[in-house]
This record gives structure tokens, C-alpha cells and sequence, in this order.
């Protein structure tokens, strides 16, 4: 097979895109990818600040290492959560890739600064651990953007994590979570700007990209993942894209095109009646599904407690406690 831009010999095949790349232009097609999507999404400005959330896995080390190579300034942040031997790991990685491209990188602890881990926090409050490791990194990552006072927050969520997410939602049909789901969401009060610059590369295409640029990344699964629902949904993905390649990216990128604007006001009137949280002034509904047979105040007339406190107040044993 010859590669697509320069006729070489390739040494990737894109099946969806009916080609393959010699390395040097696999790199291009890469960067060219990111590109697109930071314009077409409105990303990211010249001149802002972006905070990375790196986990050691492959999709944010990728992601971290293209924004810089595109001329963004681009921090990084590793959450420590508390996982045994796979966060010690996965922390190590983060660090000497930090390390390796005199990148800054932010660290939090979640046992150290809140006080519990995901196992934990997970047993007490009744949750799946990927919902309270979801739960608790969402929060830490907003709030970590906002206190240092970065202008947006950048994740390594790629094509197949977004095709696997809408799917899930579409077979529930989550509308308000549907209305959520785009590449880029805009600042709000209390919210900073959130993107997802990956969205038109898939995982074999960001694996490939750390083999080409010698970015070593944590390879094992979390071994909380067992039995997580968007795994499943990646592998019927993933046999549909088999036999009809392209299909992943045509779902995700048709609906954002066709299809999110049908249920974003869902998803606005939501945001416009979050309030901020007693406990941490994160804005929040006051109460989830997860979490609806625990009170969403501690008394009537005081102000909601988002759920990241409710799970930490439960997993640390803390009093609830609301000023009226």
C-alpha cells in the first residue's frame, strides 16, 4: 500500500478514510485532524490557557503533546485517585512525560486533598466506581481549571469514546445528556469552557501516534473498569465499524451536525436552574438519580449540596453541614 499524501510505503491503513500514511504524513493527517476540529468547534482562541487532563493513557498524553506542537499553551493536571498500583503507575507516567516535554503538570490527590479514594468512595456511597471516579474527576477538573485560572479545559476523549457515550444515551434516550454532548462546551457561571479535541481520531489512530512520537503511556485498563456499559458499546462499535468503516464517525459527527441543537434547550434550562452548592459553591441541581433517595438539602429552605460533597461526606463520615 502506498501512503495517500506522498506516495511512499505506508505503514497505517485508515479504513474509514480509504487510505494509509507513511509515518511522517500519518503525523500531518494527525495534527491536520486536531486542527479541524479546534476550528470547526471554536475551541480554543489564540492566547488562552488550556489545562489538560492527563491520565498516563495514550488519548491525553496524545492530546497534551498535539496542542503543544500546534503552539497552544497547554498545562497538564493528573488526578491521583487512589486506584492501588494502577494510579501509582499511571501517575508516573504523567510525570516523566511532564518531564519529558518541560510541561507543567498540576497534581491532585484525591485521598490526600479530599479525604477518600474511588474504591472507597464508590463502597460507601453505593456507586459503580466508574460513576464515582466520573463524578469526582469532573469536579476536580472544573474547579482546578477555574482556581488557576485557566481559560479552557481540554480532555482526551477521541472518536470511539464519543461514538460509545451517544450510543448509550440514544439506546436511554438521556435527552438532557444528549443536549450535553458536543466537542466543545461554553463557559458558563461557575463552569469553565470544556473540549474534546480528539473527536476525529480514533484509538488506533492515537496509539499509533505515540509509537511514531516514542510517547510511552500507561497500557493497562483500571481495574475498577470491569463491567463498565461504554466498554460493551465499544465493542458493538466496533463490529459495526468492521464491516462498514467510517460508521463511528458518521453517527457521532452527523449528530452533532444534525441532531445536538434538537435537544440543547433541554440542556440550557437545566443550566439555568443550577444553584451554587453550600458546601463548595460548585453550581449543581442539588440532587441526581444516583443519589435521589439522599435529601438534596440539609434542611428546608437551605441551599442545595452538590454530589461530589454528598459522596464526600459520605465516604469520609463528614456532618452535612448547610448554613440555612
Amino acid at each position: 500500500m502506498k501512503c495517500r499524501r506522498c506516495r511512499g510505503p505506508a505503514v497505517i491503513e485508515l479504513r474509514r478514510h480509504n487510505a494509509g500514511f507513511c509515518g511522517d504524513c500519518f503525523l500531518h493527517h494527525t495534527r491536520e485532524q486536531v486542527k479541524k476540529a479546534i476550528h470547526e468547534f471554536d475551541m480554543i482562541q489564540p492566547g488562552e490557557r488550556v489545562l489538560v487532563a492527563v491520565s498516563g493513557g495514550k488519548d491525553s498524553l496524545g492530546l497534551w503533546h498535539l496542542l503543544r506542537e500546534l503552539g497552544y499553551d497547554a498545562d497538564g493536571l493528573y488526578i491521583g485517585l487512589g486506584i492501588g498500583e494502577y494510579s501509582d503507575e499511571s501517575g508516573r507516567y504523567a510525570r516523566d512525560f511532564a518531564t519529558k516535554i518541560g510541561g507543567k503538570l498540576i497534581e491532585v490527590d484525591l485521598p490526600a486533598d479530599y479525604g477518600f479514594d474511588v474504591p472507597d468512595g464508590a463502597r460507601v456511597a453505593k456507586r459503580s466506581p466508574c460513576s464515582a471516579c466520573g463524578l469526582s474527576k469532573r469536579h476536580i477538573f472544573n474547579e482546578t481549571a477555574i482556581t488557576h485560572g485557566y481559560d479552557v479545559l481540554a480532555t482526551g476523549h477521541n472518536l470511539d469514546d464519543e461514538a460509545a457515550v451517544l450510543f448509550g444515551n440514544v439506546l436511554r434516550w438521556e435527552t438532557s445528556y444528549l443536549g450535553r454532548q458536543h466537542p466543545a462546551l461554553p463557559a458558563a457561571p461557575g463552569f469553565v469552557r470544556k473540549v474534546k479535541p480528539l473527536v476525529r481520531l480514533g484509538e488506533r489512530e492515537l496509539a499509533a501516534y505515540c509509537v511514531l512520537m516514542n510517547i510511552d503511556y500507561i497500557v493497562e485498563e483500571c481495574p475498577q473498569a470491569a463491567g463498565n456499559k461504554h466498554l460493551g458499546y465499544k465493542e458493538v462499535l466496533n463490529a459495526i465499524e468492521e464491516r462498514s468503516p467510517g460508521a463511528k464517525a458518521t453517527f457521532f459527527l452527523r449528530f452533532v451536525e444534525r441532531a445536538h441543537e434538537r435537544f440543547a434547550d433541554e440542556a440550557a434550562a437545566e443550566r439555568d436552574e443550577l444553584s451554587p452548592c453550600a458546601q463548595c459553591g460548585a453550581p449543581t441541581p442539588g440532587e441526581t438519580r444516583a443519589d435521589a433517595a439522599e435529601p438534596r438539602t440539609a434542611q428546608r429552605g437551605s441551599q442545595p449540596v452538590c454530589a461530589f460533597c454528598r459522596l464526600r461526606n459520605r465516604a469520609t463520615r463528614i456532618p452535612l453541614r448547610v448554613e440555612p
